[in-house]
């Protein structure tokens, strides 16, 4: 049916925008993001233990995020009185305060326009979406997961680390990389940039394959 096809943004689009109201007060998200680093992550509904500890996880490690030119944006289909009880109630029970905005998106129209709402999973809950947005506004990497299982925090800080580090220092990273190791050196186009390679100080596996160290920050 025509209802139930998914909106699916893709790495390299622009991230769709929308206005909502958050726990934060409204927002129009394109003005919100504007110049800045984001992360946007649904969960499928207050009040439930995987999203509890996923939402504080993101809490405690807010000045990680700042430190990293980082907004959270968090969402799920439930109302902003939900949230706001939600939000109180953690505070209560943990001395944790999500400070983050929360979308209250209660009809559900972010989620589709996000790909969040997935039939075959939930038709009324969003999975557990995290959608990286540079300064631009584009999507740069997107997460899914299921319902029952609850997000990597440290593979979210690590990717974040590895799209900005690859931006600033123009190179790509290997498998498991993380901050302090070598990066890859684009692959030569021409002959004579092979032997400029061969001559260079850089980790050379094969000439295509190479590596070097990145500038200490």
């Amino acid at each position: 049916m025509e209802d139930q096809q998914i909106t699916m943004p893709r790495i390299g689009d622009p991230a769709p925008d929308f206005e909502a109201m958050t726990t934060t007060g409204k927002m129009k998200f394109s003005e919100y993001i504007k110049g800045s680093w984001t992360i946007l992550f649904s969960h499928p509904a207050d009040f439930t233990p995987v999203c509890t500890t996923e939402m504080t996880g993101f809490a405690l490690d807010q000045d990680f995020f700042d430190e990293h030119q980082t907004k959270l944006v968090g969402l799920s289909i439930d109302s902003i009185h939900a949230h706001i009880a939600w939000v109180n109630n953690v505070k209560k029970n943990t001395g944790v305060l999500f400070e983050f905005p929360i979308i209250a998106d209660i009809d559900m129209s972010v989620s589709k326009l996000y790909g969040m709402l997935q039939p075959g999973e939930s038709e009324t809950a969003a999975v557990r979406a995290v959608f990286f947005i540079d300064p631009a506004g584009k999507i740069r990497l997107i997460m899914y997961y299921p319902l029952n299982v609850g997000r990597n925090m440290e593979e979210i800080k690590r990717a974040l680390i590895a799209l900005q580090t690859a931006d600033k220092h123009k190179v790509s990273l290997p498998l498991n990389w993380v901050p302090g190791e070598k990066a890859i050196v684009s692959p030569p186009k021409t002959v004579a940039e092979m032997i400029e390679r061969e001559a260079s100080d850089y980790e050379m596996v094969d000439f295509y394959l190479a590596k070097r160290e990145l500038p200490k920050d």
